[in-house]
Parts: C-alpha cells; structure tokens; sequence
C-alpha cells in the first residue's frame, strides 16, 4: 500500500493514507496514486509547518497555498493537478467524516493554456507505417507494435501489456487493459493482424528467452518493453520515415481518433473504441476537425 511519507505530522499521514488506500481499492492507476501522493505529502510539509492540521486547513490557507505554487514558477498543468489531489482527499475526508467541509471546492485552477493534440496526416502516417528494414526481429517488432497502436488507438501503456492471447486472429478484435484495470474489446484492423502474425512467426520466437513470459512485445534481452520503449522506437521509426518531427506514441492515437472522425464516425463510438471514461475528453477531436476545416477554409475561399 502506498503511504505518505513517515516524518509528516499524524493526522497529515493518517488522512492521505487512508485516502491513497481508498484510491487503489477504486483501482486509480498506480501514477495517478503515485503522483498524488507527492502533491499530498507536499501540502502536508506546507501544513505542518505552519501548525495546520487537515481539519483546520480552511480556504484562506488553501488559496494561500495554491497561490504560493503559481508564485514558484508551477506550470498552470501541475498546479490544476495538486489541486485536483487536494480535492479529492477533502472529497475523501468528508465522505468518511473526518472532516465537515472540502475548503478546496471554491478555489479555481489557473487557466491551462489549450493546446490542441499533434495529429499526423494519413499520409504521413503510411510514410511511417510502411518502413521496417529487412525484416529483423526487432524490425518485425516495431512494425506490429506500431500498426497495433495505430489501428486500435493504444497507449503506450496499453502497448506493452497486450499479451500474446490477447489477440483473436479469427474475429480480428483484441482485449485491451486500460486506464484503471478497465477492459475493452476492440477491432484489429488487417495491416496490423498481418504485421502482428508476422511478429509472432519470423519475430517474438528470437527475442524470447523465458517460456513463461505472455507480454507480446519483447526487447532483445527478452523482457517486457516499459513506455520509455516504445517512445524511444518511435523516435527511431519517424528519423527513419523522415515525414515529420517530435511525434509521441500517443500522436498515433490522437491520429487514429481524429482519422475516425474525418471517415464519418460518431463520437460515441470514437469514445468507447478510445476508453474515454467521459464524452468530454473526447470532444477534442471534434476541435481538431474544426481546425482543420478552418484551414482548408482560408487557404481556399477568395473572401475567407
């Protein structure tokens, strides 16, 4: 179990960690634990030394407080996510009664600048897909891996824990593990049901080293990939393809929403295919889509 660290005051230490527990037992992904537990501990040394215990924070000291990070030089991203970890144990407090109050739903986050998603082409994205060398393992890897996470819409996270039974080559669908151990089952399109079978046949058998191991994607000592993985063979893939700069995994899956949409699909099945727990985060891309018709727009009306 995840715990505060052990010099905070008591009650610092027993709410947060009484409410990391809380979090984990409604299966929050173990970097959202993580990284709430960081900001907690952080407001916890804040409080503690100024003779504040959770109980007697209120929303003066709290708006001190938040006004202190922006004060520091804390980016408007990381400020609205202390602040959404202090929310939630306030939530989490008064849920439990520990506390009669949550001081932090009256304060607002600073404004996020809006930045919309990177989004290649379909052409730049057959520019990157059609590489590959001659066919080495790690070349028929990168190839599956990157046809998968482009076709379904993965992760990086969801890339390397697919296993190798995760695929149903005869329905063409896979099971996917996503954000908060939620499951979902999604089509696989062709190029990537080839690219995968040949991974599996020509590939995964080189780079294997324990017969136990059930993760698909293998490094070349025959262990799981991390994300920073998939980032790095990315970067690899694109210098190769030459067809454009600082792409992320997750630029494919913004990519593959914004590809589905511009094909005719409706959000709702955009969301559901993306594991989008809210229709909100997936209203993006219809953002995106508008750009883009804003461009096409004035580049060519004569009175745009």
């Amino acid at each position: 179990m995840p715990d505060p660290a052990p010099d905070l005051p008591p009650s610092w230490s027993e709410a947060i960690g009484l409410y990391l527990r809380d979090l984990e037992a409604a299966s929050a992904a173990a970097k959202t634990v993580s990284a709430y537990r960081r900001d907690l501990t952080e407001l916890a040394v804040w409080a503690g030394a100024n003779d504040l215990t959770p109980v007697t924070v209120g929303y003066r000291e709290l708006r001190r407080y938040v006004a202190g990070l922006s004060a520091r030089g804390k980016a408007p991203a990381t400020v609205a996510r202390k602040l959404a970890a202090i929310r939630g144990l306030y939530a989490f407090m008064l849920r439990v009664e520990m506390d009669s109050q949550n001081p932090a739903d009256l304060i607002s986050a600073p404004k996020r600048e809006s930045k919309l998603p990177q989004v290649l082409t379909v052409r730049q994205m057959e520019s990157l897909l059609a590489g590959g060398g001659s066919g080495t393992p790690l070349e028929l890897r990168d190839k599956a891996m990157l046809e998968l996470a482009y076709s379904c819409g993965l992760r990086s996270e969801e890339v390397i824990t697919v296993r190798t039974d995760s695929i149903d080559f005869d329905d063409e669908t896979i099971n996917v593990i996503g954000k908060g151990s939620k499951q979902r089952l999604l089509p696989v399109g062709e190029p990537a049901r080839q690219a995968v079978e040949a991974y599996l046949a020509k590939g995964r058998p080189s780079l294997v080293d324990d017969p136990a191991e059930k993760a698909l994607f293998l490094s070349r000592n025959g262990r799981r990939l991390s994300p920073s993985d998939v980032t790095r063979r990315l970067a690899i893939r694109v210098r190769e393809a030459a067809s454009t700069g600082g792409v992320s995994p997750h630029a494919l899956r913004h990519s593959f929403a914004t590809h589905l949409l511009e094909g005719g699909a409706d959000l709702r099945t955009i969301q559901e295919l993306l594991g989008h727990s809210s229709i909100s985060t997936t209203q993006v891309y219809t953002h995106l889509d508008s750009a883009r018709l804003r461009d096409a727009y004035s580049g060519s009306h004569p009175r745009a």
